[in-house]
């Protein structure tokens, strides 16, 4: 067989190489999409849930029983949850980001913290208040440190800062549980707001 006839047979057509073309810029936009996947986490978002948990940990603090404090709290959490998932689908549209990022993100948080509400839910049934601190603070940390773990760098950083302070939670006397909770979703969230708005936008 002619050399030059078997060449252009295995030659590509025009409309398999923009096939090939069109496949490669896919692979590639969604590597990018994996490696920056939390870009468009609102830091403006992180700053008003660090003051949400200020507020709340300013309340509990005053409250007249552990059972008020855990009322506090969990609408704190509620109030939390819903900040940032608005302020991250707001940023998200401005910026244009595409969807998968942040539903691979959520789909790593929502275990530990799915975990946390029924383990929450068990503890207060036996009233056991004192081990809550520790169970949120571990437990959202985890799921920061999953979901961020293809993320720009303060969201896995935050979840290591979260996890440390349940494993000093574990180990403190039950009294000094409202402070690490707002150490941790005041103080870190606060942190993480002003490092992702100075370096990331918004």
């Amino acid at each position: 067989m002619d050399p030059q006839k078997a060449y252009d047979a295995r030659r590509p057509t025009p409309l398999e190489l923009y096939g090939h073309a069109e496949e490669s810029l896919r692979r590639i936009r969604e590597t990018m999409e994996g490696a920056t996947a939390f870009t468009a986490l609102s830091g403006r978002g992180a700053l008003l849930i660090g003051l949400t948990g200020l507020a709340a940990a300013g309340l509990a603090a005053a409250a007249p029983s552990a059972a008020r404090r855990l009322t506090i709290w969990l609408a704190a959490a509620a109030a939390g949850t819903a900040i940032g998932v608005t302020a991250t689908l707001l940023k998200a549209r401005r910026l244009h980001s595409l969807a998968r990022p942040i539903r691979k993100f959520a789909l790593n948080l929502a275990p530990p913290l799915l975990a946390g509400a029924l383990l929450t839910l068990a503890l207060a049934r036996a009233r056991d208040y004192a081990d809550l601190p520790a169970l949120w603070l571990l437990l959202y940390g985890v799921g920061m440190l999953t979901g961020g773990a293809f993320s720009v760098r303060p969201i896995p950083a935050l979840g290591i800062g979260f996890m440390a302070l349940g494993g000093v939670a574990l180990l403190a006397p039950a009294t000094w549980g409202n402070a690490l909770l707002a150490g941790g979703f005041g103080g870190l969230h606060l942190a993480a707001g002003v490092w992702i708005l100075w370096r990331y936008g918004g």
